[in-house]
């Protein structure tokens, strides 16, 4: 197979900001997997967590490493060529974009949609979640104004970890149900923001306010601190940086309720689905979240929307110049398309 790349741009129509920092726009990668006649398409983006900083110009020199590594495989060969980067530590990243191409080229081969191969439905049970940074109160209640310009929404996420501590948190997310319909589903996320007397709080005071759920409250890596805010929170714990492959999921097991897969931070499509089953498996709620994909990649993630309880996928939905389109927003659903592979078509 050849495996071709070019860069791209995406700006966001309203900058986000979290506990680790702000973020206007993302520099992408689109790769094209050609086999056959066939060619299939995924995307790269660059994301920083901690322990992990895939940045646009590291991500360009990985995929120039995969296709040095892979080329000589037919692009039926998914498995034994993901297993093959996976044993040379090619980025996170990277596999995910080749992984999604790879899913797209088989399905447009043979002519069904990817969701649909795998026996699942085209949409998620649950609706998408919108994400409100963190900012001003006044400027949070104009945020989810700007979001309903956009279309219907069902959910909300609020970011949380503002530097000025959990008062300005409070303060923030008062302000916002104010504005927020009462039958809109309400999560918050702290990116590891607060310590574990905070967090602990924090689930008390936001339980009362109808909040859901509480996503990675401390900081990622100490799974002592997230064991016992899960003990002791009045809300399901969700682990995100903490959790980023399968092999990640049974020593979380006592540490929270469930976990966040991103298909960039995992390595791909294939990845998230032995997530998603070894996570049942241990009883854990299952999340699907993003970083800043374009549609290419939040329409990969969606095939398997059907499969999880919370859907994250909301990245595209903010951006200026989205260079695809695949899923449509329906009554605040993210629907997948009946096209061959993954559906999405250049803009």
């Amino acid at each position: 197979m050849k495996i071709h790349f070019r860069g791209f741009e995406v700006r966001k129509r309203v900058a986000l900001t979290i506990s680790r920092g702000m973020q206007a726009g993302s520099r992408n990668w689109e790769i094209e997997v050609e086999d056959e006649g066939v060619s299939g398409f995924g995307e790269s983006a660059e994301f920083s967590i901690p322990g992990s900083v895939q940045d646009y110009d590291y991500l360009g020199g990985e995929l120039e490493r995969a296709t040095a590594l892979i080329s000589s495989y037919s692009a039926w060969d998914r498995q034994e060529a993901l297993l093959r980067l996976q044993a040379h530590s090619v980025a996170s990243s990277v596999r995910a974009g080749i992984d999604m191409a790879l899913w797209d080229w088989c399905g447009k081969v043979c002519r069904a949609p990817v969701w649909k191969m795998m026996g699942l439905a085209d949409r998620a049970r649950v609706p998408v979640s919108v994400t409100i940074g963190i900012q001003s109160p006044a400027s949070a209640k104009e945020r989810w104004r700007k979001w309903c310009e956009v279309g219907v929404f069902r959910a909300v996420k609020v970011k949380m970890g503002a530097s000025g501590g959990i008062v300005e948190d409070q303060a923030m997310f008062d302000a916002l149900i104010e504005e927020l319909p009462a039958d809109v589903s309400k999560s918050v996320d702290a990116n590891g923001g607060w310590n574990v007397e905070d967090a602990i709080e924090m689930s008390r005071w936001l339980s009362e306010r109808g909040v859901d759920h509480i996503e990675q409250p401390t900081v990622p890596g100490d799974h002592e601190a997230l064991a016992r805010v899960h003990r002791e929170s009045c809300l399901p714990i969700i682990a995100d940086e903490s959790c980023r492959t399968s092999m990640d999921i049974p020593r979380l097991v006592g540490c929270c309720s469930g976990i966040n897969i991103k298909l960039l931070k995992c390595g791909g499509l294939s990845e998230a689905i032995r997530m998603v089953h070894t996570a049942r498996s241990h009883g854990l709620r299952v999340m699907l979240g993003c970083y800043s994909q374009s549609s290419l990649g939040n329409v990969a993630a969606n095939q398997i929307s059907a499969l999880v309880d919370y859907i994250d996928l909301d990245s595209h939905l903010n951006l200026l110049d989205d260079p695809y389109s695949g899923c449509r927003l329906e009554g605040g659903y993210l629907v997948n398309s009946g096209l061959p592979g993954l559906g999405v078509t250049h803009a």
